[in-house]
């Protein structure tokens, strides 16, 4: 008889697969935004500890977005059954205001209004974007991707994140929600065009 996996084996597979590192990673956003909240109650709040806070935050829901666009919902248009298009519609628009967010955010002095307003924006597109892809792309995916495959797309994840603590190297920028999804349909189609989808662009 095979010998059972360890509980902590049985939780490196589980974090293995990208559907659990994707929720890993939202469960670490809510907890920074809250981390904010408790500075902004403190009077006043310190400019350095909410920029301590805000950086890390503020680079990682960049390149949580990016490793997203590149691997996850790539995938999950063809493996998807409820209405994958849309959820990669829905997703990629959440994404734009995310990074708008975050970009007007860094923009201005940290502590100021206009940066509260900003984090609040990021905050808020995050938010909606979490809870639409926890009930939706991820369950979809979850439920019609194989494991084998949520597995290695979780280690391409992890191994992403790792290399990239900040977005030093990545071109970030917003995408046309249409464009991205009609492109990979291209890019699967059996005959496709001469003009192949081009890769996520990394910065010069």
């Amino acid at each position: 008889m095979a010998e059972r996996p360890s509980g902590q084996d049985r939780l490196d597979v589980a974090m293995a697969d990208i559907t659990m590192l994707i929720l890993a990673d939202h469960n670490w956003f809510r907890e920074q935004f809250a981390k904010l909240d408790d500075l902004q109650a403190q009077t006043p709040a310190g400019r350095g500890a909410l920029d301590r806070v805000w950086r890390p935050l503020a680079d990682k829901l960049d390149v949580h977005a990016y490793i997203e666009e590149k691997i996850f919902y790539p995938q999950l248009l063809k493996r998807g059954t409820e209405d994958p298009e849309g959820e990669t519609l829905d997703a990629i628009g959440d994404h734009n205001e995310i990074r708008d967010g975050v970009r007007d955010a860094n923009a201005a002095r940290v502590g100021t209004d206009a940066w509260w307003a900003a984090v609040g924006r990021t905050r808020l597109a995050n938010d909606d974007h979490m809870s639409e892809e926890e009930r939706q792309g991820l369950s979809d995916f979850r439920r019609n991707a194989p494991a084998g495959l949520r597995e290695a797309l979780g280690r391409q994840y992890s191994e992403f994140m790792t290399e990239h603590p900040t977005t030093k190297g990545l071109l970030i920028t917003d995408r046309d929600p249409r464009r991205y999804v009609e492109d990979l349909a291209k890019a699967r189609s059996p005959n496709p065009p001469t003009t192949r989808l081009a890769p996520l662009e990394s910065a010069a």
